[in-house]
């Protein structure tokens, strides 16, 4: 120990940096060093939200204003790994099958991975035991469950405590079921574990669309390491196979993607309940949200009443000099990455003895100057000419900030596909935003209405009263009383080529079939193309069977929102419907730096605005387009003629 506080002083201060100037930093957290040497400190969730994602602006000074070099720790798991079992015997008795495993002698083991080729849905409980010689047998868990399940859900992994055996015995019970083939068994390799803390989370919003539930999480924070979360359900028994998401950059839109999938269960096995409510991450955040992908399946909605969440620790570790007070500097998004030469002496000061220092929480640092960490401030974009733009819509926003918009169907119905022609415009200025692509669906109730072709007796046809033409429906739903059926659905709409003919736009086909004692489920046809009209046509023909009967009918699609900072209570518009615009160039990279660590602030939408009438021959389509340039012809002919003949005639 007094080795390491002699070496502290040489090791720390010949890796001295330049001097810097504390007021390009714009928070400022206190130090309180209770004694000379090696000090940690741990960094408070605060600290990361404000700091970058790399934590390369972060920099320590001493009271003189002096920086101190340091070295960050922060410390991680090593993994699990999995190796193929060196021998797999299995044997079935009259109420169970037995599996003798050989290990390797040299590996610690925390588990085992079944393998089988069985399809069918099952459900067994499973002891497992350890030995080294096979004549002394110890219990290692007892009541195990192994499942596969209709919607999906698996789990042939059991655990237990880590520890060396030489031979394994997993028993599975079946007395309830009949056996099943196990082919072989992977080794479950432990890892090793690192600290955590808990993280205060909050369910932010809840939306249900049919077979999957979606949970938005605020994390409370921007860059934090998840380790795990755990969900809280009071259901006593399920199953489901829940995906973790996070919003990502992904070109000029924010995409979700998937982060970590695991089966979740609560089981009753032989009065024993069993259950797994955690989903490892292992992830850093970048922002401060997440989201949860429950598959539901055929069954109802899981409720969840909470989400706890744990992060990983980051310390820093510094030598001071002197007991007193220190200080750790943050918020400068141009600095350079600091350059100390610690990092070959990482394990040496990671497993010295240090003196836990007190780190206050940050504050605005009172010498900022805005000026020199600059780019600051991106809020506001370049000037626009909105004049070729057909429609606007007035944001009314409640607080300056993050502020987070959903496209209503009349936005999406009547910009680009690719929402090129987007503008955020306050006081003739664009604001730079993003785009949202989320997991979330809307739904809208499509009026159905009979339109059987009397030329074709045998086939029930249905008409779908879209609210508005071009809608981006991605699929329909309905519901049928028929018991008994098996019938082929298709649908499309009638578009009008330029000579005025129609022809059919495909968009779906699929065969819906039910039998006698199956759940009532829905009919559920995703589209193969968008649709461009205000009517869908469905059909199916019936044969020599009854026509069947459909009801509920209903359209959904995709949210997407828009993402953008307001600095000020402002008068804020959104325009939209304009062909000819490009896609806006924004410096994405730095708007989502800053937007996905603010908690943003739902905006509302108002009424649409119409500032452009389309032209005549915009609105035609078809033989009508010919049609009014022929009369527009024949009138301005004779127009010609007549004022010829009002003309006085030369002599």
């Amino acid at each position: 120990m007094k080795r390491c506080v002699v070496l502290g002083p040489i090791i720390f201060w010949t890796g001295a940096a330049c001097a810097l100037t504390p007021h390009q930093w714009q928070y400022r957290q206190s130090i309180d060093v209770p004694a000379a040497g090696l000090v940690r400190i741990n960094l408070p969730l605060e600290t990361s939200n404000i700091a970058r994602p790399d934590l390369s602006d972060l920099r320590i000074i001493d009271s003189n204003e002096k920086e101190i070099p340091f070295l960050i720790d922060q410390p991680m798991p090593r993994p699990e790994s999995s190796v193929l079992a060196k021998d797999f015997r299995p044997e079935i008795t009259s109420a169970e099958t037995r599996l003798l495993i050989t290990t390797d002698a040299d590996l610690t083991i925390a588990g085992v991975m079944l393998e089988t080729p069985a399809s069918a849905n099952f459900i067994k409980a499973a002891r497992v035991e350890g030995s080294n010689d096979q004549k002394d047998w110890r219990t290692l868990t007892l009541g195990a469950p192994l499942f596969r399940m209709g919607n999906g859900a698996t789990n042939l992994r059991v655990a237990f405590p880590e520890g060396r055996w030489q031979f394994l015995r997993v028993v599975v019970d079946d007395n309830r079921t009949p056996p099943i083939p196990w082919t072989n068994a992977r080794l479950i390799v432990a890892g090793s574990r690192a600290p955590t803390e808990p993280v205060s989370v909050t369910i932010k919003s809840r939306d249900e669309n049919p077979g999957m539930t979606r949970l938005g999480i605020d994390l409370g924070a921007a860059n934090l390491r998840i380790a795990s979360i755990r969900i809280g359900t009071s259901e006593p028994v399920f199953t489901r196979t829940v995906k973790v998401a996070a919003p990502e950059l992904s070109a000029q839109n924010l995409q979700e993607e998937t982060l970590s999938s695991e089966v979740l269960y609560r089981v009753d096995l032989n009065g024993k309940v069993e259950a797994h409510l955690d989903l490892p991450i292992d992830k850093q955040i970048f922002g401060r949200e997440l989201v949860l992908l429950i598959d539901n399946g055929d069954s109802p909605p899981l409720l969840v009443s909470e989400v706890r969440a744990d992060r990983r620790i980051t310390r820093l570790i510094f030598f001071a000099a002197t007991p007193g007070a220190y200080s750790l500097l943050s918020g400068n998004s141009q600095c350079e990455l600091p350059r100390y030469d610690l990092s070959h002496l990482g394990d040496q000061l990671r497993q010295a003895g240090t003196t836990q220092g007190q780190l206050s929480l940050p504050a605005q640092n009172p010498g900022y100057n805005p000026a020199a960490n600059l780019p600051q401030d991106f809020a506001t974009g370049a000037k626009i000419d909105v004049a070729p733009w057909k429609f606007r819509k007035p944001i009314q926003i409640a607080q300056p900030g993050a502020q987070q918009i959903e496209l209503d169907p009349d936005i999406l119905a009547r910009a680009a596909p690719d929402f090129r022609d987007l503008r955020v415009v306050s006081e003739n200025a664009q604001l730079p935003y993003l785009i949202e692509c989320t997991s979330i669906e809307r739904t809208v109730s499509l009026n159905p209405g009979i339109a059987n072709d009397p030329k074709r007796p045998t086939f029930s046809r249905w008409k779908l009263k879209l609210p508005q033409a071009a809608l981006p429906l991605t699929r329909v739903t309905c519901a049928s009383a028929s018991g008994l059926f098996e019938r082929t659905f298709r649908l499309w709409e009638e578009l009008t080529d330029e000579r005025g003919d129609q022809y059919p736009h495909e968009l779906a086909q699929t065969t819906w079939r039910r039998v006698p004692n199956q759940p009532a489920g829905q009919l559920a046809v995703s589209f193969a193309a968008l649709p461009k009209t205000d009517t869908v046509l469905i059909e199916t023909d019936n044969g020599d069977n009854p026509p069947i009967e459909l009801h509920d009918f209903r359209g959904y699609y995709p949210v997407t929102r828009i993402i953008f900072a307001s600095p000020k209570s402002q008068s804020v518009t959104l325009y939209y419907g304009n062909e000819e615009a490009a896609s806006p160039r924004y410096d994405a990279k730095l708007v989502a730096a800053q937007l996905l660590r603010s908690e943003r602030t739902p905006a509302a939408l108002g009424s649409q605005e119409i500032l452009k009438s389309e032209r005549v021959t915009e609105t035609l389509t078809g033989s009508a387009r010919y049609i009014f340039w022929g009369v527009l012809g024949i009138v301005v002919v004779a127009l010609l003629i007549l004022i010829s003949r009002l003309l006085p005639k030369a002599t």
